[in-house]
C-alpha cells in the first residue's frame, strides 16, 4: 500500500520562445499526477523524473514562470533533453537513408 505522503507528483512546464522563463502549466499528485505523465508520453513528451525538483516546482502557482532559482536545475534538463533529441534526430536520418 503506497501511503498518501508517497504519493507521485508531476509537474508539465511549456517554454515559449518569448517568454521569460518556463510556466508551470500542469502539476498535481496520486491520479492527477499519473494522467499528466501519461498525456505527456501519449505525446511524445519526455518525462523527467526528478523528485527533488518535481518538489520544489510543486510550490510554483499554475500558470506562473517558475523562479530564477530553479532556471539553471531546469535549463540543464532542458539542454540535455535538446541534445537527446538532436541524437535521435540524426539516427532518424541515418536511418532513412538507408
Amino acid at each position: 500500500m503506497i501511503q498518501p505522503s508517497e504519493r507521485r507528483s508531476a509537474v508539465a512546464l511549456a517554454y515559449a520562445a518569448n517568454a521569460p522563463a518556463p510556466k508551470v502549466v500542469a502539476k498535481g499528485r496520486g491520479l492527477i499526477a499519473e494522467a499528466i505523465i501519461e498525456r505527456a508520453r501519449a505525446a511524445g513528451v519526455y518525462v523527467h523524473d526528478s523528485p527533488e525538483l518535481v518538489g520544489l516546482l510543486m510550490q510554483v502557482d499554475l500558470d506562473r514562470h517558475i523562479p530564477p532559482q530553479l532556471y539553471v536545475a531546469v535549463a540543464e534538463i532542458l539542454a540535455w533533453l535538446y541534445r537527446l533529441e538532436q541524437r535521435r534526430d540524426a539516427v532518424g536520418k541515418e536511418e532513412a537513408h538507408e
